[in-house]
């Protein structure tokens, strides 16, 4: 059975018959072509999220690849589908703005929708019935962008045929203003006296709660998401999904959450949640409204239920909305809009969250505050590093701007255990911070379930609020999946302990990095754990292992001087290949 989505597929050879209506490139075909051709861009950077960005268990998972790297991948096969080897630059702008004047005056999604279906199916990139589904989700969207005329003809030509032709500036560079206050000289931290308050908090990220998770059905299925019904069942030489999860890309039964919350007590009291987002399922093929707001009403009334008053911090993942990754800015009004998620998330959360935070979360779907002398937690779903490299570089901007300020960060997203670290722009050799990376609930893909705590200075006068240790738990599938067996939440390691960490402030966890590098040793330890206890079977070779060690020094996406010490010290010359591989996603 083929891996959909797993490789680029070879091409087939055309009839002269179709090589002659290439050459004729007929402007209606065409038009309609080169609207194709942007939703099934975008349909194959939706599904990369469970077929490309995610390896099997089996292989080793390299940091990985962002949107340019995925879309020059994708960009060469549909050239060859569509023959348009031969389209001259003219004739692409004014394809393209006939398709911008065309749209405007009748956007034909049915026949697009139709066209998209055919072509996801030519390239393989999902099996029929997911190219079915998620066209037929995504059409409506992806003609209303186009239609607001996201890409110029300059941009898709530019896109299809080079820099020769346009530029395709996406991910072209933009600046934020600060203020224009000088920026205080950096005041580290002081550690907390013998006795000072500690505060335990519960972090929660990538629940992915799969409701037609089925026990017994097939876990390496052909679909992105596996173990419910559809699945099928194995072949008899291979066991099926466990009752509990399973070590394969599916996702958690409600009664694995409700395990992990109800267990809790062990790992607490906790004086605060901090939840980061994507509560549904990887199906992002057939998502409704209705599944995700039964997602998001489910799981944290399961939430509320066992941490009653603990108050909860929660963030919007990007999995979220339908379609997947899709959050229209607040000038989108209608039916494209976000307001319904947003709205949902303010009457369910409305327990937890101040007025004016309910507020921004209804307007931005974010909540944020720097002001006065205060010290401030980040939370959020992606981490900086994954972000596109604008987003990720004003980021890490304001982070350094504002170091006295910012007390910690906290990301979920990749599903394992990592961190970045952050360093000063004039010279990237002063840590300044660091993100925490927590590991999912989910399985998904390979993984044991998992949470983490933090243990963060206290709430009183003079506070840093810095993290001071984590600890993370988890689940042991393979004995929690036995017959009769009742799972058991286990802590896995603490983070000091464990690293032998002086402290966690981020020189500590830029030393690590470079004690991993010589130490084989712990650097395994640390593998063992980013996987949460379940590493995939082969090996982390050096390649696997200085792009795993690059990527916790690379919290500014795209930016490959950060890792210039760790790679190219003259010690370990096979990484100067992995240089200009691109870290985020």
């Amino acid at each position: 059975m083929p891996r959909y989505g797993a490789s680029p597929r070879q091409s087939r050879p055309r009839s002269g018959r179709e090589q002659g209506q290439d050459r004729t490139f007929g402007a209606p075909r065409l038009l309609w072509m080169g609207l194709v051709l942007v939703l099934a861009l975008a349909l194959a950077l939706a599904l990369s999220d469970s077929l490309v960005l995610w390896a099997p268990a089996e292989a080793h998972p390299l940091p990985p690849q962002g949107h340019p790297a995925r879309l020059h991948r994708i960009v060469p096969r549909l050239r060859d589908v569509f023959g348009w080897g031969n389209l001259t630059c003219p004739v692409c702008k004014g394809l393209f703005t006939a398709i911008n004047l065309g749209l405007k005056k009748e956007p034909n999604v049915a026949r697009v929708g139709s066209m998209a279906i055919k072509l996801c199916n030519l390239l393989k990139i999902a099996p029929p019935a997911v190219c079915q589904s998620i066209v037929q989700l995504f059409e409506d969207d992806m003609v209303e962008v186009w239609r607001r005329s996201v890409l110029s003809p300059s941009e898709a030509c530019g896109l299809l045929l080079g820099s020769t032709c346009g530029h395709w500036d996406i991910f072209s560079s933009w600046n934020i203003s600060l203020p224009t206050v000088p920026k205080p000289p950096p005041k580290p931290p002081s550690p907390p006296a013998p006795g000072a308050p500690v505060s335990r908090v519960l972090f929660l990220t990538d629940l992915h709660w799969d409701h037609d998770y089925l026990e017994g059905m097939d876990p390496d299925c052909a679909d992105p998401l596996c173990c419910r019904q559809g699945s099928g069942l194995p072949p008899a030489s291979r066991p099926g999904a466990g009752y509990w999860g399973e070590y394969s890309k599916c996702d958690l039964p409600l009664r694995t959450l409700e395990s992990l919350l109800s267990g809790l007590g062990p790992a607490g009291p906790f004086d605060m949640v901090y939840w980061t987002g994507d509560i549904p399922a990887h199906d992002v093929w057939h998502q409704t409204r209705q599944d995700q707001l039964r997602a998001l009403t489910t799981v944290t009334a399961l939430v509320r239920k066992f941490l009653g008053p603990v108050p909860v911090y929660p963030a919007v993942g990007n999995h979220e909305s339908t379609p997947v990754n899709s959050f229209p800015p607040p000038f989108i009004e209608g039916n494209h809009s976000s307001r319904w998620l947003y709205e949902a998330m303010a009457k369910a959360w409305e327990p937890w969250l101040p007025a004016e935070a309910l507020r921004t979360l209804r307007y931005l779907s974010s909540m944020e505050t720097q002001e006065g002398k205060k010290k401030v937690h980040i939370i959020g779903h992606i981490p900086p590093g994954h972000c596109l490299k604008s987003w990720s570089w004003n980021y890490y901007r304001i982070v350094a701007r504002y170091e006295n300020t910012l007390a910690a960060q906290f990301f979920g997203h990749t599903h394992v255990d990592e961190f970045e670290v952050f360093y000063d722009e004039e010279t990237l050799s002063r840590p300044l911070a660091v993100a925490f990376l927590a590991p999912s609930a989910t399985t998904y893909i390979g993984l044991n379930p998992g949470y983490r705590v933090y243990q963060i200075d206290g709430n009183y006068s003079g506070s840093s609020h810095i993290v001071l240790d984590h600890e993370t738990y988890i689940l042991n599938l393979t004995q929690a999946n036995t017959p009769g067996a009742i799972p058991h939440w286990q802590l896995l390691y603490k983070a000091r302990e464990t690293y032998g960490l002086p402290n966690t402030l981020p020189t500590a966890w830029h030393n690590l990095v470079y004690r991993m590098r010589g130490d084989m040793q712990l650097f395994q330890t640390f593998w063992f754990l980013y996987h949460k206890g379940h590493p995939p079977s082969e090996p982390c070779g050096t390649p696997c292992r200085l792009a795993t060690l690059c990527a916790q020094l690379s919290a500014r996406a795209d930016s490959p001087a950060l890792c210039r010490h760790l790679m190219l010290d003259g010690s370990l010359p096979e990484a100067q290949s992995l240089w200009p591989r691109p870290l985020f996603c």
